[in-house]
């Protein structure tokens, strides 16, 4: 919305509902290194990537038929926020502490409107999917507290 891009030119994953053949990690394996990761205070994002890039597994979706969020929530590891959503709080979060002691910086002014605004946005689609509580709000004082 807020970028110029005009379309996503990329490669695509296989499409593919099961595991390939060279993975030999049972599932139950690959959930507990999940929640281990998530304990140590690994984000979604970077348990995906080590579970890639160290152990070879792919896709943990294919590998044990749970998204990782779904495994988190499963054994009660799971972040208060939805994971962009925290990103974006984090975000809107550090740059108040800048215009703290930058109060004349217009453009980081303009970035924080458009942060909250993309905040705003995704929380009323969590409200109506029904991730989020119907009274949650956005309240920068309130998610210094729960974010860090």
């Amino acid at each position: 919305m807020h970028s110029g891009a005009h379309g996503k030119s990329e490669s695509k994953r296989p499409i593919r509902s099961k595991a390939p053949e060279w993975v030999k990690t049972r599932p139950e394996e690959i959930s507990d290194k999940v929640v281990e990761l998530a304990r140590k205070g690994v984000s979604q994002s970077m348990i995906g990537m080590s579970l890639r890039d160290q152990y070879g597994i792919p896709l943990v979706k294919q590998s044990v038929g749970k998204k990782i969020s779904e495994i988190l929530k499963e054994h009660q590891v799971a972040p208060p926020l939805p994971q962009d959503l925290l990103d974006l709080v984090r975000r809107a979060i550090d740059l108040r502490r800048h215009l703290e002691n930058n109060k004349k910086d217009l453009n980081a002014k303009h970035g924080l409107v458009r942060i909250e605004s993309k905040i705003h946005r995704l929380s009323d689609y969590y409200i109506g999917q029904g991730v989020l509580p119907k009274d949650w709000k956005y309240v920068p004082e309130k998610m210094v507290l729960i974010v860090r």
